[in-house]
C-alpha cells in the first residue's frame, strides 16, 4: 500500500516539475530615445582647455555623461566650481553654482540655482539663471540678477557681460551708481546701462543642436 501511494506522489512531482519551464527574467530593451546616461563619475576634478590653452577647472561631486537627449550634455546635478584662467593662467574669476548643464557641441555652459561669481577684479555676481556662451565668450542672464562692484551696486532683470566681468550691461536696473555713470565721464572702465541706453532685451537662447 506505502509503495503505492510513493509511486503517486513521484508520479505527481515529476509532471509538475516536467511541465514547468523557466522563465528568463529579463528587463525590457532600452529606447534609443531613453535619456539613459551614458557614464557618471563621482569626485570631479578636471581642467578644459581651448586650442591648447587651459580655459578653467571644473570640480565637482557627480558628472552624468548623457549622449542619448538633443543636443547631448553632461550634467553637474550636486553642485560644480569653476576656476577661470586668461591666457597666462592667471584665475580670472570663481563659479559656483548648484546645477550645471555643460554642451560640449555648443560650446555652452548653463548654470542653474544658486549662481555665484568673484572675479579678479572683486565684482560680484549673484542670481538663479547664467549661460556661458564660449563662442562669443560672454555671459548673460534673463532673470533676475545682483551685482557688486567696490564703487557701485546693481540689480535688474537682465544681465549680460564679456567673459573677463568688464564691460556689463543690466536691464531694469537699480542700485547706487557713481556721478560718472550718469553724466557719462567714465569711459574707460566697467560700463552699466540705464534702461534707456541698454541693449534689447535678449531672449534666453536654448541649446540646440547643430546641423
Amino acid at each position: 500500500m506505502r509503495r503505492g501511494f510513493y509511486a503517486v506522489v513521484v508520479c505527481l512531482l515529476f509532471g509538475v516539475f516536467s511541465c514547468t519551464e523557466p522563465k528568463e527574467h529579463i528587463a525590457p530593451a532600452v529606447n534609443e530615445k531613453d535619456s539613459v546616461a551614458m557614464m557618471t563619475t563621482y569626485g570631479i576634478n578636471m581642467l578644459i582647455s581651448d586650442s591648447g590653452v587651459i580655459k578653467y577647472r571644473i570640480v565637482s561631486e557627480r558628472c552624468i555623461n548623457n549622449q542619448n537627449v538633443n543636443p547631448k550634455r553632461t550634467i553637474f546635478d550636486k553642485g560644480v566650481f569653476l576656476t577661470q584662467f586668461d591666457e597666462k593662467h592667471h584665475v580670472q574669476a570663481y563659479i559656483q553654482a548648484d546645477t550645471a548643464y555643460k554642451y560640449d557641441e555648443l560650446r555652452l555652459m548653463e548654470l542653474r540655482g544658486r549662481v555665484r561669481i568673484l572675479s579678479k577684479d572683486g565684482l560680484k555676481f549673484r542670481g538663479e539663471e547664467l549661460f556661458w556662451d564660449q563662442n562669443k565668450h560672454e555671459y548673460y542672464s534673463n532673470k533676475y540678477s545682483y551685482m557688486e562692484t567696490p564703487e557701485r551696486t546693481l540689480e535688474g532683470n537682465y544681465f549680460r557681460s564679456d567673459e573677463n566681468m568688464r564691460k556689463y550691461y543690466v536691464f531694469n536696473t537699480k542700485g547706487s551708481f557713481e556721478k560718472s555713470d550718469i553724466v557719462g565721464e567714465d569711459t574707460t572702465t566697467n560700463t552699466a546701462k540705464n534702461d534707456s541706453t541698454a541693449p534689447p532685451v535678449r531672449q534666453a537662447e536654448r541649446p540646440r543642436q547643430k546641423r
